[in-house]
């Protein structure tokens, strides 16, 4: 009988008994934080780096200014685990930027850990980026025939490439004549030996909020950075917009006349941002995130006598199932916090731990029980067939899977480190080929539809390219080739 999974060999059709555990979520993009005005300056950062970690968890760095000099920490893993005390206190000044970092362009490497430095004819430069530029080769090959000699593999080194070898007379107009020849995602922090700036890409597509903390002046990708220290929430960083921090106080400017429509990375809401963060304005995460279980209640109610969340991403949306479907919500799976970048794999002899290195069933809770377990995504279908499989040997008699977003079928080329085309089960699979493989009683994803308008907002203002193939930003044929690093298939135009 011929398979229903003609891509049965791809790397996301793994072997039962393969010991090798494949991440099956989007990898969370970078964070950036900038502080101006602070005695503690870096030890803010690094409590804002802190709160940010979710949004990478590959390196870290900290680089502040005493008005004269860099000072520059920077390590390969966790926050917690490269800075201590001896390293914050090395990092003089009131003035500092930082940055988590999972990669979306360049390798694994500490000479891609960001901030990146360069001393040019204004004296040094920092930059701390989230997320990708689409014309990065074709600038960078420029830039190497001119004679720039590049550090590392990351695209975020072309913009301070730029902006060294910019003729413009002041920091700032350098700035804006460098980002003027990007393209792409951008929320960035900048520090000079005298000031701070931040800019975001006119179309918006990663968040970047501003923020107050006593007399000073502070940029992050999330107000839950702000919760942390306990700074004020000011406003988002408009798209387009460009901001100085220096003595002179705050000054806003607007170099970059944003599209018609923005281009805000809906799945930021879906699972990227931390539910108690603010982005995209004064949106609060967490409800709009109960907002899609909802929905997805109506659109996919199934029969049965529990709702069960896939911890932690999948538990706003569960809530909301719940509460729409009537059905009692319960934890039927538990997380494993304390899981770090590697492990030690075990044994041949031991078999099928795979997931559960993560996450283990509640067998009282689900012993005898329908159960609708409810996620964010599912990206190549590894981890849901394993969590179904966990489920029904814990008991359960019918797992419905219900996922609070569309089927994921393209890739993102705007900061989220995103599979392959061909990785995605959902490019090349029926929601029923699907279901079969992941072996669910039945399987139901939240419509675009309705993912769109749970999100707060026009619906015409957020890029939804991951669920629609439809890019925001008309590619090039130099940029189709540059993305062929993820994909052999053309984008849509």
């Amino acid at each position: 009988m011929k398979s229903p999974f003609p891509h049965a060999n791809a790397p996301f059709f793994h072997s039962e008994n393969s010991d090798l555990i494949m991440p099956d979520k989007f990898h969370d993009e970078c964070a950036v934080f900038g502080i101006y005005g602070h005695k503690e300056a870096a030890n803010l950062t690094y409590l804002g780096l802190y709160a940010l970690q979710h949004r990478g968890q590959e390196s870290s760095g900290i680089i502040s200014s005493d008005r004269q000099n860099f000072f520059i920490e920077k390590g390969m893993g966790l926050v917690a685990d490269i800075f201590s005390k001896k390293e914050i206190r090395r990092l003089k000044g009131s003035m500092a930027i930082g940055h988590n970092r999972y990669s979306t362009s360049g390798d694994s490497h500490l000479r891609n850990v960001q901030p990146l430095t360069v001393n040019y004819a204004f004296g040094n430069l920092a930059l701390a980026h989230n997320g990708n530029l689409t014309n990065a080769s074709m600038l960078r090959s420029e830039l190497e025939a001119y004679g720039s000699i590049f550090q590392s593999d990351s695209d975020s080194e072309v913009i301070v490439h730029l902006i060294a070898h910019s003729k413009e007379e002041t920091c700032l107009n350098r700035v804006i004549e460098a980002l003027s020849l990007v393209r792409g995602a951008y929320s960035l922090v900048f520090l000079t030996e005298r000031e701070v700036i931040a800019a975001r890409d006119p179309y918006g597509f990663r968040p970047l909020c501003l923020g107050r903390y006593k007399d000073a002046w502070i940029v992050a990708s999330e107000t839950c950075a702000f919760d942390l220290i306990g700074a004020e929430f000011v406003r988002e960083v408009e798209p387009g917009e460009l901001l100085v921090i220096d003595d002179n106080g705050l000054a806003s400017h607007h170099p970059f006349i944003p599209p018609e429509n923005p281009a805000k990375c809906v799945f930021e809401y879906v699972y990227f941002a931390r539910p108690d963060s603010k982005i995209f304005g004064n949106y609060s995460v967490y409800p709009v995130r109960k907002a899609l279980g909802r929905q997805l209640s109506k659109e996919a109610f199934a029969q049965a006598d529990i709702v069960v969340p896939v911890p932690d991403s999948g538990v706003p949306a569960a809530l909301g199932f719940a509460e729409g479907s009537g059905i009692p919500f319960e934890i039927g799976l538990t997380r494993n916090h304390y899981v770090g970048r590697t492990f030690i794999e075990p044994e041949q002899s031991i078999r099928h731990f795979g997931v559960k290195l993560k996450l283990n069933a509640v067998s009282d809770v689900l012993d005898g029980k329908r159960v609708v377990v409810v996620d964010d995504s599912i990206v190549r279908g590894t981890t849901s067939r394993k969590i179904v499989k966990m489920l029904r040997n814990a008991g359960a008699k019918e797992v419905h899977m219900r996922i609070s977003s569309p089927p994921t079928v393209a890739p993102c080329f705007y900061g989220i480190d995103t599979p392959t085309r061909k990785e995605l089960i959902g490019s090349s699979h029926t929601i029923e080929e699907m279901r079969k493989y992941i072996t669910a009683d039945s399987l139901a994803f939240l419509s675009l539809e309705g993912m769109l308008n749970a999100a707060p907002g026009r619906n015409d203002h957020y890029c939804h390219a991951c669920f629609t193939d439809k890019y925001p930003i008309p590619f090039t044929k130099a940029e189709e080739l540059q993305l062929g690093l993820f994909d052999h298939q053309t984008p849509n135009r």
